[in-house]
């Protein structure tokens, strides 16, 4: 377990503060995970974390409570991401904070947490009759859920990956994502979106590997690019997008999108969700 993992309040019992405090925001470096990728500091992908929080509250200046919903975008050049549970406790210590509206509250929350992250994260807050209003989404593309499979395989393996030696330019999804917290065991439940044009993809093939991270430990950011670089050498993909819709936890959902180009998938929440 890294150092800047050890350290952080994952798994451990925590104290709740309901004033501001910064201070509770812990960055855990994404080099190591991407070295173990065999990326470096040129990456092979462009991209997004975006992160919707369902519990932002905080007082106005006659102490009455204000309630939103944020919506983060932390860039995937980021040298840091923001451990969850940090970033919740970092949420709740607005919840007896005094802030004079709701511009300040958003520049406040972008300097923290670009400060946190190591590059500008965008914030932008919104009334819950605004997320009412935008409903719901499906995914896009194929769904592969369906296939007749016989699945052994529980951690990564991206031997399971085949394809056919024709191009194509599809998009296929799966709600069978699953990963566990690295630190605490807890199930992470995901929806993974791919378009790629490259090299057909057998489904039954990928469904597997899917559900081969099933028993997989490791943050949300971090399969997404294990998945991201594992279909791209096998594909050989011209094109290619990554997404993965989590389901939330904490009042957090976290979304991570990878790409060789702009991230075309947006942030449409999903039933799920």
């Amino acid at each position: 377990m890294s150092q800047d993992l050890h350290l952080s309040p994952l798994g451990k019992q925590s104290e709740y503060v309901c004033e501001y405090s910064p201070q509770l925001l812990h960055p855990i470096a994404r080099s190591e995970n991407r070295a173990a990728l065999g990326i470096g500091e040129l990456l092979p992908f462009r991209g997004v974390d975006i992160w919707n929080a369902y519990e932002l509250s905080w007082l106005n200046l006659n102490g009455k409570p204000q309630v939103a919903v944020g919506r983060f975008s932390i860039p995937c050049d980021s040298t840091h991401i923001i451990e969850s549970k940090s970033f919740k406790l970092y949420l709740n210590s607005f919840n007896q904070s005094r802030i004079g509206d709701q511009g300040t509250l958003q520049g406040v929350l972008e300097r923290d947490l670009s400060a946190a992250a190591g590059a500008p994260v965008g914030v932008a807050i919104q009334t819950h009759q605004q997320v009412s209003e935008a409903g719901l989404e499906l995914p896009l593309g194929d769904g592969i859920d369906d296939l007749d499979v016989s699945i052994d395989h529980y951690d990564t393996d991206a031997g399971l990956l085949q394809v056919a030696d024709m191009v194509v330019n599809e998009r296929l999804y799966s709600r069978l994502l699953k990963s566990n917290c690295p630190v605490t065991g807890q199930p992470d439940w995901g929806t993974l979106m791919i378009a790629y044009r490259g090299k057909r993809l057998c489904r039954e093939s990928l469904l597997k590997y899917i559900v081969s991270f099933r028993q997989h430990s490791d943050f949300h950011e971090h399969c997404v690019e294990r998945i991201f670089m594992d279909i791209k050498a096998i594909t050989k993909a011209e094109s290619l997008e990554v997404v993965a819709r989590y389901v939330r936890r904490g009042g957090l959902d976290i979304n991570p999108c990878r790409s060789l180009g702009e991230c075309s998938f947006g942030n449409g929440r999903l039933a799920n969700q």
